[in-house]
């Protein structure tokens, strides 16, 4: 058994580029993922290109705080 902090944990994933617009008229809103990382392998924060349902395209998301 895995004593102290677990080592999967959850973190959100947000569109860089709504965030930079700032949710005008051309974006209604963030796009956001929920998904996991490894703390041990990802220390870091995670960066992944996904599809954004507000700019209709391939954009970067980056990982957030909590």
């Amino acid at each position: 058994m895995a004593k102290g902090k677990d080592v999967r944990i959850r973190v959100i994933l947000e569109c860089i580029s709504c965030v930079q617009k700032g949710a005008n008229e051309e974006s209604t809103g963030i796009s956001r993922y929920s998904t996991q990382k490894n703390r041990h392998n990802t220390p870091g924060q995670l960066e992944f290109k996904k599809i954004c349902r507000y700019c209709r395209k391939h954009t970067t998301h980056h990982e957030i705080k909590k």
